[in-house]
């Protein structure tokens, strides 16, 4: 697979979370994802029970910056951009850098880490 499948996988990835569809974004990551950022390490279980309750919502996931690396089945991509959209009832909108790691399993690129931090 090219870099650009895997950027598009990416992408189709962020338009699921501004959909605000927990199943169609689990799709896209592994049963054993988890995602780190400034407030710790949540699990995969946890970051959709937050989109199913309506506790954390998006309105707009997309990025301005790609970077791939691809190792076999392996492929790591840096991003900037945007995330925004309400916690807990409280809005938010970050501009961030993010790197995850996404193996290929039948065909298919899931991501299993993504890690976060915020961008200038």
């Amino acid at each position: 697979m090219s870099q650009q499948a895997v950027i598009e996988t990416f992408m189709q990835w962020d338009r699921s979370i501004v959909q605000n569809d927990a199943t169609a974004i689990s799709t896209f990551i592994t049963d054993d994802w988890v995602i780190a950022g400034s407030n710790g390490i949540t699990t995969k279980a946890a970051f959709l029970s937050d989109i199913e309750s309506g506790k954390l919502t998006h309105h707009r996931m997309d990025s301005d910056e790609y970077h791939v690396i691809l190792h076999g089945s392996t492929a790591v991509v840096i991003s900037k951009g945007t995330s925004a959209g309400t916690y807990d009832g409280q809005p938010f909108s970050l501009y961030e850098w993010s790197a995850s790691t996404f193996v290929q399993i039948n065909g298919k690129w899931l991501c299993c880490v993504t890690m976060l931090t915020p961008a200038a």
